[in-house]
């Protein structure tokens, strides 16, 4: 009998009245497959190991927020930390010229997954991770390294632990371009304040923060949007 690594279900989540999405996720939390002990050496810890591959609503709310806001259609998109790559696959349907990214060994397999159900164009995936990590390998990684500099990028739940602030900042000054906008989506967990003293650094300036309350899967969602922009 062929032995399942890991367990996943199926999802529809709805985004907008007009966007529906098929998504399969990891089934919980509790779920752990890597026998060749990739995601060790890219830091990723047995507990952190199934948190790209759950549903969370941060990232629907980024989707609907590229629906609302339209974008230049030739800026370079950037998700970052996409997990599941919601946003990444409603861009690549509004039709921008998206790239995602996931420092996770299977995120890409699944957006690629994901993306063939809901048949949505592939998109492209690189591997990027921030934070005093060394350059992995690619064996590990499953993917191509983020080198890129790119004209607009999105995140969503991505400041959840206190050192991130510092760390995303640094990596968005990396792949952001001289001309640049950023926008966050945070369920208010707290480091807002880190985050907008950090991106001061590198010259983003915090132009809007939005409170978001629009329900998810008829959820009740509690939140905002960011948004950063810096100049040449």
């Amino acid at each position: 009998m062929k032995t399942i690594p890991y367990k996943t279900k199926k999802q529809q989540i709805d985004i907008h009245p007009d966007l529906s999405l098929n998504i399969t996720t990891l089934l919980n939390q509790q779920q752990f497959f890597d026998p060749n002990d990739q995601a060790a050496r890219l830091g990723i810890c047995s507990a952190a190991w199934p948190l790209f591959g759950m549903l969370w609503p941060s990232s629907i709310q980024l989707a609907l927020k590229l629906i609302k806001r339209p974008i230049d259609k030739n800026s370079t998109l950037l998700e970052i930390g996409c997990g599941l790559g919601i946003a990444s696959m409603t861009a690549k349907i509004l039709g921008y010229d998206i790239t995602a990214s996931d420092r996770h060994p299977l995120a890409g397999k699944f957006l690629q997954k994901n993306s063939l159900q809901n048949e949505i164009p592939p998109i492209r995936f690189k591997h990027s991770q921030w934070g005093d990590v060394p350059t992995p390998a690619l064996t590990d990684t499953n993917a191509p390294l983020l080198k890129s500099q790119y004209d607009h990028i999105i995140a969503s739940d991505i400041l959840y632990e206190p050192d991130a602030a510092l760390d995303v900042a640094h990596f968005i000054d990396r792949f952001g371009a001289k001309e640049c906008t950023v926008w966050i989506i945070d369920p208010n967990r707290g480091y807002h304040n880190h985050f907008k003293r950090a991106m001061a650094q590198y010259g983003f300036q915090l132009i809007e923060m939005l409170p978001l309350t629009t329900p998810v899967n008829n959820e009740p969602y509690r939140g905002r949007l960011m948004v950063y922009l810096r100049t040449a």
